[in-house]
Parts: C-alpha cells; sequence; structure tokens
C-alpha cells in the first residue's frame, strides 16, 4: 500500500470508533493536596486495609468490589468468530464493560487469559477474585465453559455467571413467555424443539424446563439428542437424562412436525416446509448471527411470532436485557451467587416491561429501554433475599 493510499480502516467508523479503546479508568475521589494524598494512600489508606483484614467484608463498603466486575474470557468462543485468542477478544471484552455501565452503572474490567486449558483459567480467575464483586464469564467454549463455572461457583462467594448460557437464557424465557401469551398459550402447554447444543442450547433448554415448557427436544448436529445415543459428552448425557420426554430420535426436521416453538442457537439452516409443518400459531426463534438458521420473512409466511438475534429485526433477542440488571441486583442485595430462582425473577421482569404494548413484532423490549435493567436488578435482589444468598 502506497503512501498515498488511504488505509482501509481509517474508512471504516467501527475501527474509527475503536482507536485507542473505548475504556479509561476514572477516579472517585479528588487529589489536590498533602491532605487528600495522606487519606487516599499512606497513611490513612492503612487503617482502612487494617479493618478489612479484620473483616472481610468491609472490602465492600471501602472498596470497588461492590460495583466491579471481571469480564473474563479465553478467546476460544468470541461472537460467530471461533477461536480468535484472548488478545483479539479484547475489543469485545472492553464492549461488555461498557454496556455494563450504560445500562446498569455497573463498573466492569475486561480480563483475556492466555490460556485455554480449563485447571489454568480457573485457578487464576480464583486469584484475581478477591479484586473484584462478581464474575461475568464471555465466550468461553462449549463444553468446557460448563466445568469452568460449576467449579467457579463452587470455590467463590461472589456471582459467576457465565453470560453466553445465561444471559441468553433468561431473555428467551422473557420472550417466549410474551409469545405464548399473545397466542393465548401457556408454557406448560408448548412442546419446543432447540436447535444446537452447546453453551446456549443447553441453558435455554435447562430454564424453559425450570420455568415448565410441556417438553423440549435438543438437537446437535448428528440430531436429537436422547438418551439411546453413545456419543453424547457428559453435559448432553446430562440433557439427554430430563429433555425429550416425546422421544425424538430423527433430525430436527422430524420434531418439528406440530410442535409448538423452534428456536435456533446452531447456525445451521432449517427449511421452509419444516417451518410450515409446525403447529398453528407457531412461534419461531432464529437466533444465530449474522445468518438465522431460517429467513425472518419466510418464517412469518408460516409462525405468527418471529424473533432473531439481530438489531435490524423486530423483537431482538439481546443479552444486554439481561446482564447489566443481573449483576446490578446481585451486588445491590450483596449476593454470593446468582441463582436459578434469580435467573428467573430477571425473566419475568424482562417480559412485565413489555405490558400491555404486547404484539407480534414486540414481544421484547428494546435494549435502549432504560426501564429494563432497573427492573431486573429490583427483581433479582428481591428474588436474591428469597433464595438466601442475600447479605444486604
Amino acid at each position: 500500500m502506497s503512501a498515498s493510499t488511504p488505509n482501509p480502516r481509517d474508512l471504516d467508523p467501527a475501527f474509527a470508533l475503536h482507536r485507542g479503546g473505548k475504556l479509561a479508568v476514572t477516579s472517585t475521589v479528588r487529589v489536590d493536596g498533602p491532605e487528600q494524598l495522606a487519606l487516599a494512600y499512606t497513611p490513612g489508606v492503612a487503617r482502612v486495609c487494617t479493618a478489612i483484614a479484620e473483616d472481610p467484608d468491609l472490602a465492600y463498603d471501602y472498596t470497588w468490589a461492590a460495583r466491579t466486575v471481571a469480564v473474563v474470557t479465553d478467546g476460544t468462543a468470541v461472537l460467530g468468530l471461533g477461536d480468535i485468542g484472548a488478545k483479539a477478544a479484547l475489543p469485545v471484552m472492553e464492549g461488555k464493560a461498557l454496556l455494563f455501565k450504560e445500562f446498569a452503572d455497573v463498573d466492569a474490567v475486561p480480563v483475556c487469559l492466555a490460556t485455554t486449558d480449563v485447571d489454568e483459567l480457573v485457578e487464576t480467575v480464583i486469584r484475581l477474585a478477591p479484586g473484584f464483586g462478581g464474575i461475568n464469564l464471555e465466550d468461553i467454549s462449549a463444553p468446557r465453559c460448563f466445568e469452568i463455572e460449576d467449579r467457579l461457583r463452587a470455590a467463590l462467594d461472589i456471582p459467576v455467571f457465565h453470560d453466553d448460557q445465561h444471559g441468553t437464557a433468561v431473555v428467551t424465557l422473557a420472550a417466549l413467555r410474551n409469545a405464548a401469551r399473545l397466542t393465548g398459550r401457556v408454557l406448560g402447554e408448548l412442546r419446543a424443539v432447540v436447535a444446537g447444543a452447546g453453551a446456549s442450547g443447553i441453558a435455554v433448554s435447562r430454564i424453559l424446563k425450570e420455568a415448565g415448557i410441556g417438553d423440549i427436544a435438543v438437537a446437535d448436529s448428528k440430531g436429537i439428542v436422547h438418551a439411546g445415543r453413545d456419543d453424547l459428552n457428559p453435559a448432553k448425557a446430562a440433557l439427554a437424562e430430563w429433555s425429550n420426554t416425546a422421544g425424538y430420535t430423527g433430525s430436527v426436521e422430524e420434531a418439528l412436525r406440530g410442535a409448538d416453538v423452534f428456536i435456533g442457537l446452531s447456525g445451521a439452516t432449517v427449511t421452509e416446509n419444516a417451518i410450515a409443518g409446525m403447529a398453528a400459531e407457531a412461534i419461531v426463534f432464529a437466533l444465530s448471527n449474522p445468518t438465522p438458521e431460517v429467513d425472518p420473512a419466510v418464517a412469518a409466511r408460516h409462525a405468527r411470532v418471529v424473533a432473531t438475534g439481530r438489531s435490524d429485526y423486530p423483537n431482538q433477542i439481546n443479552n444486554v436485557l439481561a446482564f447489566p440488571g443481573i449483576f446490578r441486583g446481585a451486588f445491590d442485595a450483596r449476593a454470593s451467587a446468582i441463582t436459578e430462582g434469580m435467573k428467573l425473577a430477571a425473566a419475568d421482569a424482562i417480559a412485565q416491561t413489555v405490558g400491555d404494548d404486547l404484539r407480534p413484532d414486540y414481544i421484547v423490549p428494546s435494549p435502549f429501554d432504560r426501564r429494563v435493567a432497573s427492573a431486573v436488578a429490583s427483581a433479582v435482589a428481591a428474588a436474591a433475599r428469597v433464595d438466601g444468598v442475600a447479605r444486604a
């Protein structure tokens, strides 16, 4: 490229926005003289340190831990880009931190780890945890992500939340509650088929089961997950124990015949004929990005409600509706964990925000609806107290 030829990146507004990064650290107190310096640092800070050493819970009162989350990734499953590495994942983690601050006034720090070893990752996060009030796991590949989250939840007494699993699950449940209400049904009357048995597919299926869906069958690239298969990893084997009570063993298309709900989280393609063969008043959530499993316009010929993961179609299933408010509520309650009850409460709060404005192209609120994060935070904090994990 010659000196006179412009760099294409200089013409791309995404690069312009990212130049220099999207985050900065700012202080919350002024140090404009020796008295303030002596309080903010030595010798005054020693009194605070000593108090925290005697009572570690005081860190929530006298440090940033009560409002700061670590956004942790190893770069193995970044958006639709796959395993691009920790450094290439940093712009996404910065973006996540920005959304925490913008929507719920939660401070967040990107932590991109140069390891994909499960033991090393868990150990590193445990060692970093004293500086934070919560851990948001992000863009970590399945099935490793399940073990990582489970081990961190067991080891730490602060909220640990894998957003690719649970953020997607919470918003999907909220949307499905409203879609069912729109069509005059409840979750217990619905039979769902999920395409995708990775992190988000399993988490969505689990929360729908917890919320009382009638039946749910989940498919991976080899077909419906069922107990008769001998090629299932531990996460899928556990899934087979409680899903698919109808006993489907074939393809997604076969299971979709007469189904009420399709949820796509796989990047696979589903034919128009398969959607056309679903039950009356069908609900289609084609959530893969950037290409949904079925074209939304095609799905709308046969389904009453269609949702995607894209911002250029109605009914975007966007995790930003969930994770900022969930952590805000967990922090407000000083929760030691994020429970299933807290996730269900978050989903209900998101669904209720739509209220009487419910219609086929409006089953979830906009990500820019500023009511959402506060409603979710209040519901999550209340659920934390009910579930016995609140410390405030």
